[in-house]
Formats: structure tokens, C-alpha cells, sequence
């Protein structure tokens, strides 16, 4: 693809403030069952307290499933009718523990153009950073958006 994207470049590194996100042990739990996970630490307080923990541990994902909660603005692409998640890239930093009151700020990272077996397929990327009460970075999540005729 040749020709010049069309979209709102002046969201390029802005901030996307949001949450506060409660992390519960319920939430943990459902997670970790939902993933067929069967590590005591993200299941019982007590293995999770003997390995070092303040309560249970959530599994190194946890995060991607508060993004489903975030609202992107829209950067007015100006290409295709479909659009759907192409992927997503988690790197943990330190865990997250029921109790925890996480923040996350979502910035759009870029937009390119791709030629697939499809046809041309436009990429916007989205990098969404989580810390917790005390500041400190947790994780960042990269979520990736195709968007095609």
C-alpha cells in the first residue's frame, strides 16, 4: 500500500488514563479456572502466603482481561470495514495479588500498512501499561487491531 494512511495523529503517545480496577480473589480464581490453571498459588491464599505472596496470585495474563473494560478513542481511520484483535503481548514486571488497585494508561504505539494473503490490511497498536497502588509498573500489554475491506 502505497498511499498515505489516513487517521488522527495527534492521539500518536497520548495518555489514556483508566480504572481504578479492584482485584478481587473471585476475579483471580475465574481466571485462573477459565484457563484450566492449576497452580495452588493463583487458587488457595494459604500456598499462595507460603510462597511469598499476600494473598493469591493472579496468573501473568490477568491483565488482558481488563482491557476488555478500556475504552479506545477512536483514531478515525480512514481504511477498511472490518476490523478485529490480531493479537496481543503481555511482559509481567511483578505480580499481581488480590487486594491490588491497579491503573492502567493506554497509548496508541502506531498504524501501518501491511499487504496479506488477504489483500491490504491496516495494524494499529496499542500498548497498555498497568501499575498498582504503590506505582510500580506490573505489566504492559502490546494489543494489536487488523483492519480490512
Amino acid at each position: 500500500m502505497a498511499t498515505e494512511l489516513e487517521y488522527d495523529r495527534s492521539i500518536h503517545e497520548k495518555e489514556f488514563p483508566a480504572g481504578p480496577f479492584e482485584v478481587t480473589k473471585e476475579q483471580i480464581r475465574a481466571f485462573a479456572e477459565s484457563l484450566g490453571e492449576t497452580n495452588p498459588v493463583f487458587l488457595d491464599e494459604s500456598a499462595a502466603q507460603e510462597a511469598g505472596y499476600s494473598s493469591i496470585a493472579a496468573p501473568p495474563t490477568f491483565c488482558t482481561l481488563l482491557i476488555d473494560g478500556l475504552k479506545l478513542p477512536d483514531i478515525g481511520l480512514r481504511f477498511g470495514r472490518l476490523q478485529a484483535q490480531a493479537g496481543s503481548r503481555v511482559r509481567v514486571f511483578a505480580p499481581v495479588v488480590a487486594g491490588d488497585r491497579l491503573t492502567s494508561c493506554s497509548r496508541l504505539k502506531d498504524v501501518y500498512a501491511k499487504t496479506g494473503r488477504s489483500g491490504p490490511m491496516v495494524f494499529c497498536l496499542w500498548q497498555h501499561t498497568f501499575r498498582n497502588q504503590d506505582g510500580q509498573v506490573v505489566a504492559e500489554v502490546t494489543q494489536s487491531f487488523a483492519r480490512r475491506e
